[in-house]
């Protein structure tokens, strides 16, 4: 067993906080290491060290950074099976999927590689009579992430690639439930080139995560967790004047019209549901079923979830590993034994699911609910777990009311052949991110990731443009040369003519 210690201004620190964290592998239920949960000195020196690397980072210039981002994608290609096994272990989820995790991180600090251009000002000559106008973009400082434990590397990768190309310094607070991940992307950055204290690493809980939000030295904050979390990371931070991106829960539907491919919606289901054992902030954990086709998406469902391969994520032919903890698992399944209390039909029941030789890991088999009501609370609530609720609806405009109707707006789905009912049914959902025939629509990392509702606290999504503009300043400088004919003062406001 190993420990894991902070990583502070270039190299590894123990820290003063003489409180630890277990890490899990939750295949096995054991303890594999040791995490350090960080102080708030802890914290205080973290971003000590961010600040004093903040004058010469920003000064850098972006072509220079964009290479160091260069050189940190090699270096992530060259890791890349070998942190998606260290994902797979502390997470659970198959090696599959932790290499797709590490996949859709890599494709934002692609684009941040494109910093040069995304930062580029606008200019206007001749404003007003020999007056110039011109905007920059510029970098606020010591900014923090906040991450949680499902996606340990590709969620601080839609973070700190574009903070830190748009010149800023970097305070990173990963999950405690599997923090190797962060520790290792902070030692490959130092290996791309990056000066020290320009990334650090404080592991810890919430003692670490009220630090963040307090420090004066902080100007910004991003964070991806459940939805109470964030509408607190969002009020507490804020209210110290920070800037503000808090991520929140979901609870993603998908649209099934009579007219679908059921095939491919079946499909569809299964891997949205049913992948990452469903801790997913994307995943699909509503089915509704639209007229008539209940009853045979119902049949294709059944057997798929009775019969999907469940197993550690060192097996190559594992669909889904484990939940993260034992207290993980323990509210996930609590969750199903409510929606059997509150009368849905409970059509697999994977609550008595045993693995040889991993009797003590978190495994949960799949579980499918038909017959679910709005009022129920597996309805309302996200539940983060191998759940997928069956919903009927009577037509196409009670189907876009329930989405619309709910309090998360993260994500849906509509699965038709009909153009016209897809068109008018992404026109009018309320939702941030919608799929049209595809379950799960992340969007790339040119486009920018957020939600809806109460999905998402603070107006700027995260990476992209959108990202760009969150993690920097506009600047607008209006310039005359003293040059030709003086005119005295001017009392009246300044107007160009």
């Amino acid at each position: 067993m190993s420990d894991i210690q902070h990583y502070i201004d270039g190299t590894g620190f123990a820290g003063s906080s003489a409180r630890w964290g277990d890490v899990f592998n939750p295949a096995t239920g054991e303890c594999v290491r040791r995490v350090r949960l960080g102080s708030a000195g802890d914290v205080d020196r973290a971003v000590q060290a961010a600040a004093a690397a903040f004058p010469g980072w920003a000064a850098t210039p972006p072509l220079t950074r964009a290479r160091i981002m260069f050189r940190f994608k090699e270096l992530l290609d060259r890791e890349h099976d070998n942190l998606a096994r260290m994902i797979s272990e502390e997470h659970g989820k198959v090696f599959s999927d932790a290499q797709g995790e590490i996949t859709r991180g890599l494709e934002v600090v692609e684009f941040a590689c494109g910093i040069p251009h995304l930062m580029k000002g606008e200019f206007t000559e001749q404003v007003g009579r020999g007056i110039d106008s011109w905007s920059i973009r510029q970098p606020l400082g010591v900014c923090a992430g906040i991450t949680p434990f499902n996606f340990p590397a590709m969620v601080p990768m839609w973070m700190f690639p574009l903070a830190l190309a748009c010149g800023n310094t970097f305070v990173l607070k990963p999950s405690e439930r599997d923090p190797s991940a962060g520790i290792r992307i902070a030692e490959l950055l130092t290996e791309a080139g990056l000066p020290k204290g320009v990334f650090n690493v404080v592991n810890g809980d919430k003692e670490a995560v009220d630090a963040i939000l307090d420090h004066p030295g902080i100007a910004a904050v991003s964070f991806v967790g459940s939805t109470a979390i964030a509408e607190y990371i969002y009020t507490r931070a804020a209210a110290a004047g920070k800037r503000v991106q808090a991520l929140g829960g979901a609870k993603n539907h998908m649209v099934v019209l009579p007219d679908a491919d059921l095939d491919q919606a079946t499909d569809a289901l299964m891997g949205a549901a049913y992948g990452a054992a469903g801790e997913r902030c994307m995943a699909v954990s509503v089915a509704v079923a639209v007229g008539g086709v209940g009853d045979r998406l119902m049949d294709k469902l059944v057997p798929r979830v009775r019969a999907l391969k469940i197993g550690p994520g060192t097996d190559p032919e594992a669909e889904m590993g484990p939940l993260v903890t034992r207290q993980h698992y323990e509210r996930v399944r609590a969750y199903v034994d409510l929606g059997v209390k509150e009368g849905a039909k409970l059509a697999v029941d994977g609550r008595g699911l045993k693995l040889q030789g991993y009797e003590n890991g978190f495994f949960l088999g799949g579980c499918l609910f038909d017959e679910v009501k709005p009022e129920m609370r597996i309805y309302k609530e996200e539940i983060f777990g191998p759940v997928l609720s069956v919903v009927r609806a009577d037509g196409f405009e009670d189907a876009l009311k329930l989405v619309n109707d709910h309090e998360y707006g993260n994500g849906t789905a509509i699965f038709t052949r009909d153009g016209d009912a897809a068109r008018e049914f992404s026109s009018r959902v309320q939702i941030g991110m919608v799929g049209v025939n595809v379950p799960i629509p992340v969007p790339m990392a040119f486009h920018s990731f957020g939600g809806w509702k109460r999905s998402l606290f603070g107006d700027m999504a995260v990476y992209g443009s959108e990202g760009v503009r969150y993690y920097t300043r506009l600047k607008t400088i209006t310039a005359r040369w003293p040059a030709g004919i003086r005119t005295g003062a001017e009392y009246a406001m300044p107007t160009m003519r």
